[in-house]
């Protein structure tokens, strides 16, 4: 099978994917293997070619947005069929007995393993996952509309939740890519006003398509202070900024799976009055399936840039370089 392979991390601009010929896996016992149609571009994909993560699988192949139809299954499997469509997310497995698992935090597992990163992911034509870890993808959808939900969805709506925004409550968002464009519909339906701060003007085109009540950069003044705040950005120096415009009470959650170091900040300022500051770690199976089942009824509508397989290094570029409106989606077949 044809598969775009990482086998050392370097800047995307050096072109750090290749082109590979490898065997076609064979699902174990509990397994399905998907013949691979689509697979989303996300910055984790980016952080992980360019090293920003430790890498415990060299080579490997990246991708964690990942639809396409079952075409074989091992000893055991009960949960899904040939010929049936199904997703990939980030969480690959995780332990089942820790601590976390049992109380149903199992984004926090000490085994938990991630898709693209400790195992093969979906920028190849066929992977392997246990049925447990892969989900039915909402009738209506196409492969292309539905691999953005898979993890830039799972993520915002966990940061969404996190954040405490409540129906009628002013949410900030901090940066308006792939996660940032599903995020919004689903509090637009919870019935939130939206402030977007972005800098592109793209982004901030279909913020305001999406429903946001005001766009601005991170140095303006939004109308009123939020109530809560995602910042999708790797950029530490953003929570300073959305410190600023937060109501007393109110929580700022962190999307990335890394950030630049955050500034040095007045206490008394910014963080007083009981505001919160917190990371976003993963997602949990249950985060996923209340996407999916919100993204059907809303429906949500995700706007995708297709790049072939081959030109996986450039979307990643164009990724870096925030020249994606929305979403990046790799064609696979």
């Amino acid at each position: 099978m044809k598969a775009m392979v990482l086998r050392q991390p370097r800047a995307a601009e050096e072109r750090p994917l290749e082109m590979a010929d490898l065997s076609l896996p064979e699902p174990g016992p509990g397994e399905i293997r998907l013949r691979v149609h689509v697979c989303g571009i996300c910055h984790t994909d980016l952080h992980t070619v360019e090293g920003d993560l430790p890498l415990p699988k060299l080579p490997v192949v990246p991708g964690h947005q990942v639809v396409g139809t079952v075409e074989a299954v091992g000893e055991g499997v009960t949960r899904f069929a040939v010929g049936q469509r199904a997703g990939v997310p980030w969480l690959y497995r995780t332990c089942g007995v820790c601590e976390f698992c049992r109380r149903g935090l199992e984004n926090l597992c000490y085994q938990a393993r991630f898709t693209g990163l400790h195992a093969d992911g979906g920028y190849a034509e066929a992977m392997v996952v246990h049925q447990d870890f892969a989900y039915s993808i909402p009738e209506g959808f196409s492969d292309e509309a539905a691999a953005p939900l898979l993890c830039a969805g799972i993520i915002g709506y966990r940061a969404l939740r996190l954040s405490g925004v409540r129906p009628g409550d002013r949410l900030g968002m901090w940066g308006f890519g792939a996660s940032a464009h599903v995020t919004i519909q689903v509090a637009r339906h919870w019935g939130c006003e939206v402030y977007v701060f972005t800098r592109g003007e793209g982004h901030r085109r279909l913020a305001k398509e999406l429903g946001a009540a005001w766009v601005g950069g991170a140095e303006d003044d939004p109308p009123h202070p939020v109530h809560g705040g995602i910042i999708f950005a790797p950029a530490g120096g953003l929570v300073l900024a959305a410190l600023r415009v937060l109501e007393r009470g109110g929580v700022l959650a962190l999307a990335g799976v890394t950030m630049t170091p955050i500034p040095e900040l007045d206490y008394d300022r910014l963080l007083y009055w009981e505001r919160t500051v917190r990371s976003v770690a993963n997602f949990t199976r249950q985060d996923a399936t209340e996407l999916l089942q919100l993204a059907a009824e809303i429906p949500i509508r995700t706007t995708v840039q297709i790049f072939p397989l081959e030109e996986a290094n450039e979307a990643l570029l164009a990724l870096k370089q925030g020249r994606i409106n929305g979403a990046g989606v790799l064609k696979i077949r």
